[in-house]
């Protein structure tokens, strides 16, 4: 796939620093493998603390200049850089199936999905308003100005390898920080393809530095930027676990944090629901990115009066769907992303099936249907009589399984929906107004979708409560993320 792009310069293997394309210090490479073929489709940098320190010295170097650039021409580079994105969406599109494995389709619309956020940024950078505060006495003047907050180090995971880095450095560059990035050692190149449509555009040497780094040395790197005083926020997107050692380790040198975690998220379908739209919402929610998502529905719950019908439905939908590589234009679901995740998978779908779920749609792997031993293929898969004890009702699977629950009252569904230590997106349907306020204000997450599978907007807030992490992405909230206040008093004016 990767020998079929219109710009081959977009396809970098090197880190990105100080506006040079430089291999890693120590001269090692790490391998990209194709999810689909398992072959390996490219090597990249594999960086060391060398790198990591030298990002973050050219970070800031390059960060007095460029906040002190005005909001428009920071805009400018940032509108440049929407246009070079779109303008090379295919490209884009073909290097994050290549090496995520995602279907063409969904990888375009990846895309786009990220350089809305570039855009969206881009419009924000010069809406930075402070306070005029009314003086409590005479002769004073009371100001609040909001100011960047300097280096920001981003680590992205791998599901979303364009989206989530553009959702982390756009925001950063228009409030007028620079950027230490390090991308999930399993999507590297699509990272660096964005980078170089940055350079491109006209950023400023420094202003965005790019590491790559394998999962053996992620923490060697990583650790680099918490120790560092000059990296004054972390940005990051992934699992719990790895968050909460980022917050730990942050704080010696008191780093503001963004942390987008794990999700546990619920489906509520009751009695008065449109079918029809439940199970598009949750075709729509749930298998996107081959359930790889951290707002897909985890667990499904379904009012007794109207769970068998919303089974045969959703199983029909379900069964339809078609498994292959991107190369294959009616792939819907594409592989997993690595053989622990297949594990996984398989693991919380036999440990439902031995605790009395039943199968009614796949519930196995598959064999790939490009090469005879290779990829990382599960099959979409519907359980039935899933209940709270299993793995899957505890644990993100991160994968196209969908366990169905049965309930019967209102507020036992709303206990077992908030019986989770995360928090981050949730779903329900119903037609009873009165209903949607109640259950709405009853759920304990951050993000909820009401008759709606498809959450995510540039427009929006987007982030958890609870184990989930804080801080948010997107909307102007995820502007003032990268800023803090200075409050400013003037006296002796009368």
């Amino acid at each position: 796939m990767l020998d079929t792009l219109s710009r081959s310069e977009l396809l970098r293997t090197q880190n990105f620093i100080a506006g040079r394309w430089q291999a890693a210090s120590g001269e090692e490479l790490l391998d990209v493998v194709d999810p689909a073929t398992l072959d390996v489709i490219a090597r990249v940098a594999d960086s060391t603390a060398a790198d990591a320190q030298a990002a973050v010295d050219a970070a800031q170097a390059a960060f007095p200049a460029w906040r002190e650039c005005s909001g428009r021409e920071r805009a400018q580079l940032l509108k440049r850089w929407h246009a070079l994105i779109v303008q090379n969406q295919d490209d884009l599109a073909r290097i994050i199936s290549a090496e995520q494995g995602k279907p063409l389709a969904e990888a375009r619309g990846e895309v786009l999905y990220g350089a809305s956020y570039v855009e969206w940024f881009a419009e924000e950078a010069t809406r930075t308003h402070g306070d005029i505060i009314p003086e409590p006495v005479r002769g004073k003047k009371l100001m609040a100005v909001k100011e960047p907050v300097g280096v920001v180090a981003a680590i992205t995971p791998w599901n979303f390898p364009l989206a989530m880095i553009a959702r982390k450095i756009a925001p950063a560059l228009a409030a007028g920080c620079t950027v230490v990035a390090k991308p999930a050692e399993d999507t590297p190149l699509t990272a660096a393809a964005l980078v170089r449509l940055a350079e491109e555009a006209g950023f400023p040497a420094g202003t965005v530095n790019l590491v790559c780094a394998s999962r053996q040395q992620t923490p060697e790197v990583v650790d680099v930027w918490l120790a560092d005083s000059r990296v004054r926020k972390i940005t990051f997107t992934g699992s719990t676990p790895v968050g909460k050692h980022l917050a730990r380790q942050s704080a010696g040198t008191l780093k503001k944090l963004s942390l987008e975690l794990g999700g546990n998220a619920p489906f509520i379908v009751f009695e008065d629901a449109n079918l029809d739209a439940a199970v598009e919402g949750l075709m729509v929610s749930k298998f996107r990115n081959g359930g790889q998502t951290c707002v897909c529905p985890n667990r499904v719950f379904v009012h007794a009066a109207v769970h068998d019908r919303f089974v045969d439905k959703l199983a029909a939908r379900v069964g339809a769907l078609h498994v292959g590589p991107a190369s294959d234009e009616r792939s819907q679901i594409g592989p997993m992303i690595n053989e622990r995740a297949v594990d996984k998978i398989d693991r919380h779908v036999r440990d439902a099936v031995e605790q009395g779920a039943k199968v009614v749609v796949g519930g196995r792997k598959l064999a790939s249907p490009q090469v005879a031993g290779a990829g990382h293929y599960y099959a979409p898969t519907v359980l039935v009589q899933a209940g709270p004890t299993m793995a899957l009702a505890q644990e993100e699977t991160f994968g196209p399984v969908v366990p169905v629950f049965r309930f019967t009252a209102e507020d036992e569904v709303v206990a077992l929906a908030n019986d989770t230590p995360f928090g981050l997106a949730a779903y329900f349907y119903t037609q009873d107004p009165a209903r949607i306020w109640r259950i709405a204000d009853q759920l304990e997450t951050g993000i909820v979708g009401i008759n709606e599978g498809a959450l995510a907007a540039e427009a929006a807030p987007f982030g958890g409560v609870k184990e989930s992490g804080y801080g948010r992405e997107g909307s102007r909230h995820g502007l003032e993320d990268y800023m803090h206040i200075k409050y400013l008093c003037q006296g002796g004016l009368r």
